[in-house]
């Protein structure tokens, strides 16, 4: 066989048993000599402080192995749903996946979000049901979830046996004696929905070998037509080598044909290291990148030098000097290199797939107002490590602010910043992000030619946009009366002026036009129109008014029949929608849209009159208009542009925050 290199990410609801499975992998490799631990803090993925004491994953931990002669690249992935920023980066730098399910709990809310991404970037994925020792364990179940609740076409290659019990097994599906024929036949007619030949063969009663079943599914899970799923017992290592084989055998290699092309890499993971500073993790998909090379920063617009390439080789960083095609390396050098950069030509980079967008925004303070300065540093190194943080530095009213996915990850940033800078931190109550857009049509006007020199005049027509729309920006103004470059400073200085409109949020959902203006062939400088832009912006947002809008959940219940009625009060309550229940045995199901600001906590209350019954799951929505009286306003942050003097020495340097005190 020839060897080929695969990057197969694996992913799974917390306590699924995933990072075990990972060990387990690189023990059977011999990538490691010993097996680690998640329970006691020395799993080789997870190398973080905070990891090993809390024993979960916390960022995305790429390592590599050889299996079989083949270079397996694999990407271990955070569980817990408060780190789901980690996972969206690594989804567009796997070829493949693993969805690791507990035979007992089986399809979980975090297993929905995964499942849809995966399947929505059209990843071929390997289902691996695992603790099927354990108590309440159910093989069977688990599969008719996947096929009810996921919807997928199972390919299953294990027959689980002596289930909930310690010294449960599995045969192989498609050994002679491996038995169980309802398994074999959702298998074949899962296979023989795209395969009118096998479907021929399946209806005369064709016996079919295990050599002919990993021919098929190798040939359909390319076009992501069925799900391989395979049985395991990962603490007593049960499954691991029949998985690896599986990953050669089915899921596919990556793609060498772009070997020779221009370069073209995305960074899904930067770390700092006391020796070499910023490492910048990258996956390659086009080209060759070698140390000392020049590569130029698509996303920042500026070229860095790559000082070395490193790979890591489980605990151990290896220099390699050289990353080729489809593999994944480490550069070092770049000490202003970011998450989610792409480097080269942005051509060749898989699209991003956003997973969850933060509806939360918490304020932070350091427990001792000498660490202020020391805290704003330290939370602009974690943010350039982890941009989903969203770090907000409002200097001139001395706040900090960090959007939230969740209490974990609060926890986790707490800890960090006492374990790696020494400082603590207290933090208020989360606050909804809401948003902001205009009410009618209006015009913003901006003269700004005095104290000389300078001179940008500008006129912006601000129309309500279609919602979900976002910004959408064009000029009606000839370059005649405006020069091109000072027109180009206008457009990126748009998206800067929309941070806060006039009720302190973001302002989205707006169609923007320069309608008219003019520059001084004497006087004009780019930063004229850098300063004015947001002034003329928030004139027309004065004149046009805003309203607020709110986020909202798509929320999915699965409860005992008996609790509709109180569930059906709550989500009435707090202002939500239900649509047409569906009942199933003595279970129902409940749909809807609901507010972020009165359901975030909704699952405790759910578990309390379900008895512990009652699974939620909620999916970020989108924005509505919020109802009249609810949301909230904020004060502008900063200095706001329609205080003109002030704006203009703030931007100017000449004007500090403790002026106004």
């Amino acid at each position: 066989m020839e060897k080929q290199i695969r990057n197969i990410g694996i992913l799974a609801h917390v306590d699924a048993g995933k990072t075990t499975l990972t060990e387990n992998m690189l023990f059977a490799s011999g990538a490691i000599r010993s097996k680690g631990s998640v329970d006691a803090g020395t799993a080789i993925t997870d190398q973080m402080e905070l990891e090993k004491k809390r024993g979960i994953s916390i960022r995305t931990a790429p390592v590599s192995y050889q299996w079989k002669g083949q270079t397996i690249n694999l990407i271990d992935t955070p569980g817990h749903a408060d780190f789901v920023s980690e996972v969206e980066r690594s989804l567009y730098i796997m070829d493949s996946a693993i969805l690791v399910l507990s035979a007992v709990e089986g399809v979980q809310s975090h297993t929905y979000l995964l499942w849809h991404a995966l399947k929505s970037m059209k990843i071929p994925t390997i289902i691996v049901i695992n603790k099927t020792d354990r108590q309440g364990a159910d093989f069977r179940k688990v599969v008719s979830q996947l096929i009810k609740e996921l919807k997928i076409q199972p390919a299953i290659l294990h027959n689980p046996v002596d289930e909930g019990e310690s010294g449960a097994n599995y045969t192989d599906l498609w050994d002679e004696d491996g038995g169980d024929d309802e398994l074999r036949t959702i298998t074949l007619e899962a296979l023989s929905a795209n395969d009118d030949e096998l479907m021929e063969r399946y209806l005369e009663g064709a016996n079919f070998s295990r050599k002919e079943i990993i021919t098929n599914i190798k040939a359909q899970i390319k076009e992501n037509n069925v799900v391989p799923i395979l049985s395991a017992v990962a603490k007593n290592d049960i499954g691991t080598n029949a998985l690896m084989d599986a990953m050669i055998e089915v899921l596919p290699p990556s793609s060498p044909s772009l070997a020779n092309s221009e370069p073209a890499a995305t960074v899904f993971k930067v770390e700092h290291d006391p020796a070499f500073g910023r490492l910048a993790h990258v996956r390659l998909f086009n080209g060759k990148l070698t140390a000392k090379d020049v590569v130029y920063n698509h996303s920042q617009q500026t070229e860095m030098k790559i000082a070395t390439i490193k790979k890591n080789q489980t605990s151990k960083y290896v220099d390699t000097g050289v990353i080729e095609c489809g593999d994944i390396g480490i550069l070092s050098g770049m000490p202003d290199i970011r998450p989610g950069d792409i480097l080269g030509n942005p051509a060749g980079v898989r699209a991003k797939k956003q997973l969850q967008t933060p509806v939360l925004t918490i304020q932070i303070h350091p427990e001792e107002e000498s660490d202020y300065g020391r805290l704003g540093e330290a939370l602009e190194k974690i943010d350039a490590e982890d941009p989903n943080l969203g770090f907000r530095w409002y200097k001139d009213d001395k706040e900090m602010h960090v959007t939230l996915t969740g209490y974990m990850r609060m926890q986790i940033l707490q800890a960090e910043l006492m374990s790696r800078f020494g400082i603590g931190i207290e933090y208020d109550d989360p606050t909804v992000i809401y948003k902001e857009t205009p009410v009618s049509s209006a015009t913003g006007f901006v003269e700004y030619t005095m104290p000389k020199p300078c001179w940008a005049v500008m006129g912006f027509r601000i129309e309500p946009g279609e919602p979900g729309s976002g910004v959408v920006y064009s000029s009606e103004v000839g370059v005649n009366k405006i020069h091109r470059k000072y027109q180009n400073e206008v457009e990126r200085t748009i998206p800067r002026a929309l941070q806060q409109g006039i009720k302190g949020w973001e302002v989205t959902d707006i169609k923007i036009t320069l309608s008219a203006g003019e520059d001084h062939e004497i006087h004009s400088r780019p930063g004229d129109f850098i300063l004015a832009t947001p002034m003329g912006i928030m004139d027309g947002l004065m004149n046009a008014g805003t309203k607020l809008l709110e986020p909202v959940y798509r929320f999915h219940i699965i409860a005992p029949e008996e609790s509709l009625g109180s569930i059906a009060g709550d989500i009435n309550g707090m202002r939500g929608v239900i649509e047409s229940p569906e009942f199933e045995d003595d279970m129902v199901k409940i749909s809807g849209l609901v507010p972020v600001a009165t359901s975030h906590n909704y699952g405790i209350r759910l578990s309390s009159i379900t008895k512990g019954k009652g699974i939620i799951r909620f999916e970020f929505s989108g924005y509505q208009e919020c109802a009249e009286g609810e949301g909230k306003e904020r004060p502008y942050k900063g200095v706001n542009p329609l205080d003109r003097s002030q704006w203009i020495l703030h931007y100017r340097g000449a004007y500090k925050a403790d002026d106004r005190m």
